[in-house]
């Protein structure tokens, strides 16, 4: 259920557990794409399994993209200790883009070899990303604004860095869905580029504010 009782607050493990859930059915069903080639008498097994490249490509992109988008999601929510009817919202919209990756992944594999379908299957998959960008970062607008969900330990001065890490990202996914209709090439480079980057460690604030709640659990 989306609602909480009588729109008031409540505790953010349900919210984590079903959240897992969805990522680990996404990042799972990305593999159906990579189906088993089928060679004929003549042909060969390895240069079938070579014509599947573009399959390799949207499926080691992808993975990446929603393990780094878990990453950031499961780091949100260790500042993030209450829940509200909102913010249950915006995190159910964000996952119904999550499970929705596996479509233009299935998409740019299929058709990035073809010139005259390759700008639009690009603008796809990175339009989903982009949306999906928009999604996790008012997740954590709303979380901030709204500092009563926040963890009582984490020090509000050390939020913004986490806020401006988010503008960056939700505009760099707008910018590579932009780039889609300028260079499909460019705007897949951008994305990997921006994968790599939201791997490197986070702010130094979120690291305290895990600490501390491990020191408060822990008594």
């Amino acid at each position: 259920m989306i609602a909480t009782n009588g729109g008031q607050e409540s505790g953010t493990r349900r919210i984590e557990t079903f959240s897992d859930g969805v990522f680990a059915i996404a990042i799972t069903l990305l593999i159906i794409d990579i189906g088993v080639p089928h060679v004929g008498e003549s042909g060969s097994l390895f240069v079938e399994l070579v014509h599947l490249w573009p399959s390799y490509l949207g499926y080691v992109v992808s993975f990446l993209v929603i393990g780094t988008v878990w990453a950031n999601h499961h780091n949100r929510f260790r500042l993030i200790s209450r829940s509200d009817q909102y913010l249950l919202f915006l995190n159910t919209l964000f996952l119904m883009c999550v499970a929705f990756i596996p479509f233009p992944t299935a998409l740019l594999s299929e058709y990035i070899r073809e010139d005259a379908h390759r700008t639009t299957a690009v603008a796809v998959y990175s339009g989903t990303l982009a949306v999906t960008g928009v999604l996790i970062a008012l997740i954590w607008f709303y979380a901030v604004t709204n500092y009563r969900l926040i963890d009582r330990s984490v020090d509000p001065s050390l939020l913004p860095a986490m806020t401006r890490r988010y503008v960056f990202g939700m505009l760099s996914f707008i910018l590579a869905f932009a780039l889609a209709f300028v260079s499909p090439a460019a705007s897949l480079a951008l994305i990997v580029i921006l994968v790599l980057l939201f791997v490197l460690p986070e702010p130094v604030g979120s690291r305290h504010a895990r600490g501390t709640r491990r020191r408060s659990v822990g008594g």
